[in-house]
């Protein structure tokens, strides 16, 4: 039903959130699943590591947070943006979502944060300057 890469990929929480729904389910239904996923746990206890599980753990194939913050201000390589498209929407990769998210809101904090401050300065620019019209 579910290969060893998907059970190892659902422990480091690296499947997106239907797959991950998807195989907890079953595991409360399958015992030899359950045990399946006990072996994988216990071979990693063990130090036995394959190489996917390697660079998955260490998600090589992850985006920098400074190319997603690339991506969002537009100034990412088109060649680079496609593949960090399709990390995000095809991959589904979850962390690189989440840091994404945090990136979005980070933007719009600033930029709220920056708009104010210049309404503030102008204020304070033109207090005085202005005339009163029963002048």
């Amino acid at each position: 039903m579910y290969s060893d890469t998907q059970l190892d990929a659902f422990l480091d929480e690296a499947l997106p959130a239907t797959a991950m729904a998807e195989i907890e389910a079953a595991l409360r239904d399958n015992e030899q699943l359950t045990q399946r996923l006990g072996a994988i746990v216990g071979r990693r206890d063990a130090g036995l590591h394959s190489l996917g599980a390697m660079w998955r753990r260490r998600r090589l194939t992850c985006p920098t947070r400074e190319q997603l913050g690339s991506r969002l201000l537009g100034v990412l390589d088109p060649q680079l943006n496609d593949y960090v498209t399709f990390h995000l929407e095809v991959v589904g990769c979850r962390i690189c979502q989440a840091s994404l998210a945090d990136l979005q809101q980070r933007t719009a904090a600033e930029e709220a944060a920056g708009s104010a401050a210049r309404r503030q300065r102008y204020f304070q620019s033109s207090a005085g300057l202005l005339r009163r019209s029963d002048d």
